[in-house]
């Protein structure tokens, strides 16, 4: 029988929950520890439709990347995803920042997703630096990022820097903008302000914001395979969450 501390547990054998940066919350979030789990819905969000979901077909734990409680709330009303779960019964737990960081985590699964070789971890940070196998203009790369990653959109810095090592880190980290350039031809993450693309411009980097969903979704994904080997008893289902926020 698998609970969701056997789960909890394996995740934090790859991925330490302690390792998680000072504002995360990821862990165990809702609902018993010890309760059975023989349906476990997987998404990047636990919005109100994958709960609804989850609720719907009789999930007994809910997967997700992104907290399902982040930040301080003042009530849990009858039309939230936190009640939704609580009321059906069904735990929910979040793997974050401890898992974009992990080896095997979310940055390494973007790189492979990426084809990049020679992958390694920037010490003290949740960033990675791959090889391409050829050198790309930043024109084709890009095309490149948006084409295997299903981007609805991708913005990026004009320059004339031949590409061939990528630094990367899914989500929102443009904190690291400047050591990843510093370390690579060019820096991927998935939310990038304008003013600080204004800034890399100016500095003469090359950086891709390629959309969060786009540089996560699929990446976290890919532990589902790991958890379908390890605990054969539970059914993963992937909640199949499109992003919910378009452009034209």
């Amino acid at each position: 029988m698998t609970t969701v501390k056997n789960i909890y547990d394996y995740i934090n054998s790859i991925a330490p929950f302690d390792t998680q940066e000072e504002w995360d919350n990821s862990g165990h979030l809702i609902g018993d520890f010890r309760k059975e789990v023989k349906t476990c819905v997987m998404a990047l969000d636990a919005t109100k439709k994958v709960c609804a979901f989850a609720r719907d077909i009789g999930a007994d734990l809910v997967l997700t990347h992104h907290p399902i409680i982040f930040g301080g709330i003042s009530d849990v009303k009858s039309d939230s995803a936190v009640y939704t779960l609580a009321n059906a019964g069904i735990a929910a737990l979040c793997a974050h920042t401890n898992y974009d960081a992990a080896n095997g985590g979310i940055n390494d699964s973007l790189a492979a997703i990426l084809g990049l070789k020679n992958v390694v971890h920037l010490e003290d940070t949740l960033i990675v630096k791959g090889e391409l196998d050829t050198q790309m203009s930043i024109d084709d790369f890009a095309e490149y990022v948006s084409d295997t990653l299903d981007c609805a959109g991708i913005r990026y810095t004009d320059t004339e820097k031949t590409i061939q090592t990528v630094a990367l880190g899914g989500g929102a980290c443009e904190e690291y903008t400047e050591l990843a350039c510093q370390n690579a031809d060019v820096f991927i993450t998935g939310d990038m302000k304008y003013h600080a693309m204004l800034d890399a411009t100016e500095n003469g980097y090359a950086v891709i914001s390629a959309g969060h969903f786009e540089t996560e979704y699929t990446a976290f994904m890919m532990l589902k395979k790991k958890l379908e080997e390890l605990f054969t008893d539970v059914e993963f289902i992937d909640a199949k969450q499109t992003n919910s926020i378009k452009t034209v």
